[in-house]
């Protein structure tokens, strides 16, 4: 499984899985909202941080719209062996279906 409905993003604990923001570094300036708990990573450098995530539990990235980064970043995580996942829409989506943002 390569994403997730913002509505089953919903349903997941708090803490059960590694939230990652992977917006491009200007979109995630110049917006006032992320998801609670996430961690912001610079998708360009993918290959510099990847190493560092776990194996053992899943990760879920997230974007703008939850499209061509959001592919591209679940690709290579999925390749070095991490239950990566993208949810589908990104915050925007998030933000649509009614899940939770918060002021950064």
């Amino acid at each position: 499984m390569r994403s997730l409905q913002a509505k089953q993003f919903m349903t997941i604990k708090k803490g059960a899985v590694l939230v990652i923001d992977i917006r491009r570094e200007s979109d995630y300036d110049s917006s006032e909202d992320v998801i609670p708990g996430a961690a912001w990573k610079d998708p360009e450098k993918v290959e510099e941080w990847m190493g560092s995530l776990p194996t053992e539990e899943p990760v879920i990235v997230y974007c703008v719209r939850g499209g061509g980064i959001s592919n591209s970043v679940v690709d290579k995580l999925q390749a070095n062996n991490v239950d990566a996942r993208f949810i589908e829409g990104g915050i925007e989506g998030l933000k649509e279906a009614g899940g939770l943002v918060e002021r950064k």
